[in-house]
């Protein structure tokens, strides 16, 4: 069975208007809000609040930056960052932090290490994952042409994201 592939370019939304309630998404996205939001927003990929956003919500997301207005709780799975001229008032937890100047935190920090098991996801090329898998090269690339191992190719190279490989092993994927 194929392993869909991540692409986070191929969705992206751009919220201008005044919303409220719960924005929720299992795949990864780049979500920008520019407006107004109320509620609660979980999203996978990247997060973006513009300058003139205006949100009150619990946010829960992979990578965040905020250049607007935030009131509540904000956790990044991944990286948060703030940017002039951000006003964040609320508890915020992520691994990676980036305040720049011109920005505003009222609330406490907690930073999140990388708990035991994680592994930070790294880009594998072709030859990485022959060598990783101990297996030839060309043994690799058509497992990946026929979209038996998880990759995808960017500018004529395949690319392996090592946790995707990971998971592919324990899965047993290959057949062949």
């Amino acid at each position: 069975m194929a392993k869909k592939k991540e692409e986070i370019e191929e969705k992206i939304l751009d919220v201008d208007a005044s919303m409220q309630g719960t924005i929720a998404f299992k795949d990864p996205v780049n979500l920008r809000i520019n407006g107004s939001f109320e509620g609660k927003l979980d999203t996978r990929g990247n997060l973006t609040i513009g300058e003139n956003a205006k949100v009150r919500a619990a946010i829960h997301g992979d990578r965040i930056v905020v250049a607007g207005k935030v009131k509540g709780d904000v956790t990044a799975t991944h990286s948060l960052s703030l940017v002039a001229p951000a006003v964040v008032e609320g508890n915020i937890s992520t691994p990676s932090l980036s305040i720049a100047e011109g920005s505003l935190l009222e609330g406490q920090v907690r930073m999140l290490g990388v708990r035991e098991g994680d592994v930070p996801d790294v880009n594998l090329t072709l030859r990485d994952v022959a060598q990783y898998l101990e297996v030839e090269a060309q043994v690799v690339e058509g497992w990946a042409r026929e979209r038996k191992i998880p990759g995808q190719q960017e500018s004529g190279e395949w690319i392996f994201k090592k946790s995707a490989i990971d998971r592919w092993i324990q899965q047993e994927r290959v057949s062949g």
